[in-house]
């Protein structure tokens, strides 16, 4: 993404701790032209590859300057467009929007870097104090009257006689996100949005630092005797953990998911079931100075002032109006429309795991701690399946394979590894490989994976792009990372991931496919709608189940023998199991975030609501959220999911439906017309089509709820 468009819409789509805008509304940096000659995170990307970053040599202590003259550069190019004595035109205007601040979008990878992957205290305190000036650079180009008044004449002129389809769609994004971030504002409520900008810029800073702080800092250290049920493994990762901490005679769960949850699910120790569970479920929510709870109640309060200066009744009826779903009542209605089927199973399942618990003996009502442990019996028993004997097929290192296979068959693509050393890397665990397209060895980009958690790297998955796909000044290269939290093995030790995090990788990977295929010419169009980019990623994880993958890639970690055809048909088998608990949990978080932002923000106690919300939804005390709203950092520490959480939903109606045409097709999932047609209309176009036209074009008509219901063993009311 290009940095103006990257600067005006962070703080909405993106979270903000890793992009902002830097400098006051009344002063303008002094430009530093030594910062320039020295400062390596300023300067271009030179190498292999058409350039890349110089991750290896970059220093917190340069993030301050850089930024600061990235944004002097930045403002330079603006008034240079807005001061044009030329008339406007696509031409000097718009393109020359999308060229603007080079400079600031090569410090912003490494500020990205240094934000998610490798933070420090060091680092946060440079974070928090640029959140802010960020916040005011961003302002200065929403608001800068010459600069939107020559966008909204090219607009009008473009409304009489159309440009080409893909310089039209790019028109109407750019004028579009200027009308909503108060281009045409008088200058008192210009003023207070910039305001409001600002300060909300480091709520969502501190939001997401006290969160990783509570991560960081709620370790559970066990004893030889607590270690009950917990595999090989996951024990001597856990010894390995507890040593680089200081506790060489302990075994360490840190408060991560990728080591909470399977904890959760084979520990024998139910008191630290619930102490593990606990840790993580309060994460900024422990009544201290990392608390978040007054600061969610802040965020709400002004998104609800700033959105009323634009004319809007809430925050969600201002930022839905430009997705798919496009009303918060929309929304609302497919999320309700799943929630009572969703809810009903849950009942249904722990009925099934409070009779395991009897027959075990266990005198116990089934309590949240204790779900994930009781689920994994019942599927034992139901299906015969363990999960840790299905863990065992599932290596990394294969699954990485069986990514670059699907990438093959879809999308033509090759993945080498680049030599050690090549290509520079912020830290030892971090590899590359390089893309080109097998058909005429063009060089497509690099993909970066950096896929174990440590200290200072937030927690869950994702992909990002230091570099994307366009044409307009030339073709650019893509470089495009995926990013996981996988516990780092002992030495020796292959990695072995759950069926769900098999899932999760492939999801990731579909962003990254996302990335690599784009063929837009113009920075803007490699952005996305929120409720519609999930789809592309969702839709990958379905190539995990293919045969072709399965009999592939899944081979026993010690034995290497391929995975049993027994096994995996009891795998398929149990595809729906325990759908109850994970659409509830997710669901749970979606309507809580539209909830929160539909409600009146004044009195707002946020700890209430959210239990008073819970209580009228039914919500089954078995379970919490997957997201609890103190650490609900999709919406709190940056705008990208705020109120939008639900498109996960949305897009896998999508997914259910486009999947359904590929197990239809005559070639299968790898059918190559319909695959031509994934490529054509789903990734390539990224934002340059409307979406609901794209998926008319590939799949033929509007997608349908039903395959959704029917993928999560839900009962279905209509036909498709």
């Amino acid at each position: 993404m290009k940095p103006y468009v990257k600067a005006i819409i962070c703080s909405l789509l993106i979270s903000t701790t890793s992009c902002k805008d830097n400098q006051s509304e009344t002063e303008t940096p002094h430009l530093n032209n030594e910062a320039m000659s020295t400062n390596l995170l300023l300067q271009e990307w030179t190498g292999p590859y058409n350039g890349v970053p110089a991750f290896d040599k970059m220093k917190v202590s340069a993030v301050k300057e850089a930024m600061e003259t990235g944004m002097t550069l930045g403002l330079k190019d603006i008034e240079a467009i807005a001061n044009n004595p030329e008339a406007p035109t696509f031409e000097n205007t718009i393109e020359a929007f999308e060229r603007a601040g080079k400079e600031l979008n090569r410090v912003f990878a490494y500020y990205g870097i240094f934000s998610s992957n490798m933070s420090s205290p060091e680092f946060r305190d440079v974070q928090s104090e640029l959140a802010p000036k960020l916040s005011e650079y961003s302002s200065k180009i929403n608001q800068n009257t010459a600069l939107f008044q020559r966008i909204k004449t090219v607009y009008k002129n473009a409304q009489k006689t159309p440009l080409d389809s893909e310089k039209q769609r790019v028109l109407e994004l750019i004028y579009k996100r200027f009308e909503m971030n108060g281009a045409e504002l008088d200058d008192a409520k210009k003023k207070r949005y910039a305001e409001i900008n600002k300060e909300l810029s480091s709520l969502y800073t501190d939001f997401a630092n006290n969160v990783l702080h509570d991560e960081e800092n709620y370790i559970t250290y066990l004893e030889k005797d607590q270690l009950g049920g917990l595999s090989q493994a996951f024990i001597k990762s856990a010894a390995k953990i507890a040593k680089d901490n200081g506790e060489p005679e302990k075994y360490a769960i840190t408060n991560t998911r990728s080591s909470v949850d399977p904890f959760l699910t084979y520990s024998t120790e139910r008191k630290l079931r619930e102490k593990v569970w606990d840790n993580y479920y309060s994460r900024g929510d422990n009544g201290d100075a990392y608390d978040n709870n007054a600061m969610i109640a802040q965020i709400l309060k002004l998104r609800r002032e700033r959105v009323e200066l634009l004319g809007y009744d809430n925050y969600a009826q201002w930022r839905l109006q430009d997705r798919m779903a496009k009303t918060p009542e929309n929304a609302m209605e497919l999320m309700m429309a799943v929630w009572p089927a969703s809810i009903a199973r849950v009942s249904e399942e722990v009925i099934d795991m409070q009779a395991i618990a009897k027959r075990m003996n266990d005198d116990i009502i089934i309590e949240p701690w204790d779900y994930r442990y009781y689920a994994e019996k019942v599927r034992q028993e139901k299906y015969d399946l363990n999960s840790d004997e299905v863990k065992q097929y599932l290596q990394l290192d294969k699954l990485t394979e069986a990514l670059f296979y699907v990438a093959g068959r879809l999308f033509n693509y090759d993945f080498k590894p680049v030599e050690d050393g090549t290509v520079p890397v912020f830290h030892e665990d971090v590899k590359v490989w390089e893309v080109t397209d097998k058909s005429n060895g063009k060089h497509i980009g690099l993909w970066y994976l950096d896929p174990f958690a440590r200290s200072g790297k937030r927690s869950g998955a994702w992909a990002t792009t230091y570099r994307s796909h366009t044409t307009f000044d030339g073709p650019e290269t893509v470089l495009a990372s995926n990013n996981s939290n996988f516990v780092k093995p002992a030495p020796g030790e292959a990695v072995l991931v759950s069926w769900d995090d098999a899932e999760t990788f492939f999801h990731e990977f579909g962003h990254a496919l996302h990335f690599f295929s784009s063929t837009v010419a113009y920075p803007t169009l490699n952005g996305g709608v929120r409720d519609y980019t999930e789809f592309q990623s969702q839709l990958l994880e379905r190539w995990l189940s293919t045969d072709e993958v399965i009999n592939t890639f899944l081979v026993h970690n010690e034995t290497g023998e391929s995975i049993p055809k027994e096994l995996v048909e009891k795998i398929k088998k149990a595809s729906t199991f325990n759908q109850g608990f994970a659409t509830t949990e997710y669901l749970a978080s979606a309507l809580m975030d539209m909830k929160l932002h539909l409600a009146d923000p004044e009195t707002i106690d946020v700890d209430s609501f959210e239990r008073k919300t819970l209580a009228e939804l039914n919500m089954p005390k078995q379970l919490p959220m997957r997201h609890r709203t103190p650490h609900f950092g999709h919406v709190f520490s940056g705008e990208g999911y705020a109120t939008a959480y639900y498109g996960y939903m949305w897009a896998d109606v999508l997914t259910s439906d486009a999947a359904k045409a590929f197990k239809n097709a005559p070639g299968g999932f790898y059918d190559k017309a319909l695959s031509n047609k994934l490529v054509k209309y789903l990734f390539a176009p990224r934002n340059a089509m409307d979406p609901a036209e794209a998926y008319r074009k590939f799949r033929g008509r509007d997608a349908k709820i039903e395959a959704l219901m029917r993928d999560r063993g839900f009962p279905v009311s209509t036909e498709e």
